[in-house]
This record gives C-alpha cells, structure tokens and sequence, in this order.
C-alpha cells in the first residue's frame, strides 16, 4: 500500500517518517485502531410511525456494511467498495458506511474521494475522532500539512488518549521540520502506550 509523498521528509531519516506513514494507514484499515464494530452515530429521535421504510432502509444498509468490511478484511476490495457504495444508496447519512468506504478509498490512494467521505462521516458524527484522524493521513499523503494538523488537534480534543493520533501529530511536525512539537506529540503518544514502536523511533529520529 504505497502513498505517494512526492517532497522528501524532514529530519533526521526521510524514509522512516514514511514507513510510520504507510504503517498507520494499515492500522486504519484493518481496524487494530478503530472498533468498526462498535461505531455509534448520536442517538436519532424516536421516528414516527410513517418512517418505517427509513428503518429499513437503514438496517440494510448496516448489513451492506458489516458484508463490506469483512470483504475488506479479506482483500476483496471491489466486492467491498460494492457494499458500501449500496449501504450509502439505502442510507446517505449512515457514518459508518461512510468512513468504511473512505479507508478503502485511502488504501487505494484515492485520497480525495477519501477526504471526501471522512469529511461526511465528521459532518454526521462530529464527536468522532477517527474521521478526523483518518482525514488527517490522507492530507498528509497529499502533502496538505496545515489540513492534516488542524485535524489532528480538533481530534486530540475529541480524544486525548488515542495514541495514534499524537503519533500522526508527530509525523505531520516532523515533516515540516518542528523538532520540539514533533517531539512533545511523540512524547505524548509514548505516555498513552510506553511501548510503541512508531512512538519510540519517532522520538529518536527527532532527538527527544
């Protein structure tokens, strides 16, 4: 899965920070960061009586989802996007089918499509953080620096004890060449998950 990242990184090795990269896309896919399955939009008024076809419409297209995301695990990817793409049809403002059929996106380097989707998902369920999280990896493999960071701290607000998100943080400062901020957001990923590696090097390749 490889994300084009045209400008050379910054710092102390230019193809760590890319490795780092490549590897929280990865994680976001196979869902290690993100419960799929637990994902909730905000709680919806009781419908009337007359909005049954809606409900329907809506638990179809959780089926279509669910079908999509074990596609994907499997590799099946366009039997996946498939899925989704019925899931959104039956339910344009189902989240879950959105920010699904955005991961997809983003493995494939579709990363405007991804944005695109991610940008729906945060619009439906603001309180998320991984839209925010998962849009942010997509700017940066678009080299869109201040879009990515600006993601990451709205969602470090939603969520300050996801690790990845700091992690991301630090290989955003990184590549723009803020060894302090790069520093401190490794730091901060470290003290949510001593052990992680991404974290680790991340700190040593910026001197923390």
């Amino acid at each position: 899965m490889a994300i084009p990242v045209r400008p050379p990184f910054l710092g102390a090795s230019r193809s760590e920070p890319r490795a780092a990269l490549l590897a929280l896309v990865a994680i976001t896919l196979c869902g290690c960061s993100f419960d799929l399955g637990s994902w909730s939009a905000p709680e919806k008024e009781a419908p009337a009586k007359t909005a049954a076809p809606a409900e329907a419409g809506e638990g179809e297209a959780r089926i279509h989802t669910a079908s999509g995301q074990a596609l994907t695990r499997s590799g099946k990817t366009e039997q996946a996007l498939a899925e989704y793409d019925k899931a959104i049809t039956l339910d344009p403002h189902y989240a879950e089918a959105l920010y699904s059929r955005g991961l997809l996106y983003q493995t494939q380097r579709q990363h405007q499509l991804a944005i695109d989707d991610f940008s729906s998902a945060n619009g439906l369920t603001p309180q998320r953080a991984e839209p925010l999280l998962a849009r942010a990896i997509s700017y940066l493999a678009m080299d869109k620096l201040k879009e990515a960071l600006a993601d990451l701290d709205e969602a470090a607000q939603a969520d300050p004890q996801n690790a990845q998100i700091w992690i991301t943080r630090g290989i955003a400062y990184e590549r723009l060449g803020d060894k302090a901020k790069a520093s401190a957001s490794y730091g901060r990923a470290i003290a949510i998950r001593p052990k992680d590696e991404a974290a680790r090097s991340g700190l040593a390749r910026v001197g923390g």
